[in-house]
């Protein structure tokens, strides 16, 4: 009798030994997915738009999330990730360019927070004032509508060229009412708009200051800057409508608009941006 009650001690030690283990091994495993759900996947593209991640991944980690920047090479990539769910937020784009992706995709892209507004314009390597560009002469844009629109705009507020009334910044060549100078146009992807500086037979080219650093050019030196601000053109924080209202998003906004940011973006770079918060 004896004999079996030391057995049957011995198997019910064991059963609880193995449910002990069992039980821990779940609650390590809730506690990996826990983790797991605490990382927020953000793409970026270039600085200073990726140093702002970075500075919100260092400023969020006290309220328990991580910031995984995700960057890209182009301005397709971090909507399509976005739009499929391979990420959480993106920060790269004003709204417009998203409203277009959103068209075009039948996507559901929403903007969650202005970060900050580009100061754009028109750069030329050839003359130094407005007066001395030559009639005829070729004018870059970006090939994408909105920033199109954008540019255009510039030209109508400097009186090079005149935009059909109304249009105001959703304006596209074949708005332009009136161009006294016969400007031959030039439709080239934004990525690729710093290139067509160095060609000598372009006499005006719109850029940011994110790509035209690429040949050492700052607002500064720019022919023509943008003088009424729009702030449909902030670059942004943006989301999805499934989760613009997660605990995530809204910490991950609070993050983006901290001190530190703002701080980073007045300190580092007022020569080329101003604060959208």
């Amino acid at each position: 009798m004896k004999k079996i009650l030391s057995i049957s001690l011995c198997l019910g030690g064991l059963l609880m030994l193995a449910a002990g283990c069992r039980n821990q091994a779940e609650d390590q495993l809730e506690g990996n997915v826990e983790k797991e759900t605490n990382i927020i996947k953000v793409a970026s593209h270039m600085p200073p738009m990726t140093d702002v991640v970075k500075i919100a991944g260092e400023v969020i980690e006290k309220d328990g999330y991580k910031i995984e920047l995700v960057q890209v090479n182009d301005n397709i990539q971090y909507n399509e990730l976005l739009n499929d769910k391979e990420i959480d937020a993106n920060f790269a784009q004003h709204e417009p360019f998203m409203e277009k992706f959103n068209q075009e995709k039948n996507a559901d892209l929403v903007l969650v927070q202005k970060i900050y507004n580009a100061k754009v314009g028109f750069y030329s390597r050839n003359y130094t004032s407005v007066e001395e560009i030559p009639d005829g002469a070729k004018i870059a844009l970006p090939s994408d509508i909105s920033n199109e629109g954008r540019a255009l705009a510039i030209l109508d507020e400097q009186g090079l060229i005149q935009l059909e009334e109304g249009v105001g910044f959703e304006g596209t060549i074949k708005d332009i009412r009136e161009n006294p100078k016969n400007f031959e146009w030039l439709s080239i992807d934004l990525l690729n708009l710093a290139e067509a500086y160095n060609e000598q037979d372009v006499a005006l080219v719109y850029n940011y200051p994110t790509y035209i650093a690429k040949v050492g050019l700052t607002p500064k030196d720019a022919l023509i800057l943008e003088k009424t601000i729009d702030d449909r053109f902030a670059i942004s924080l943006v989301a999805r409508e499934d989760n613009q209202n997660s605990d995530e998003i809204k910490a991950l906004k609070a993050a983006m608009t901290s001190d530190e940011v703002k701080s980073f973006l007045e300190n580092e770079h007022s020569e080329t941006l101003t604060p959208a918060f």
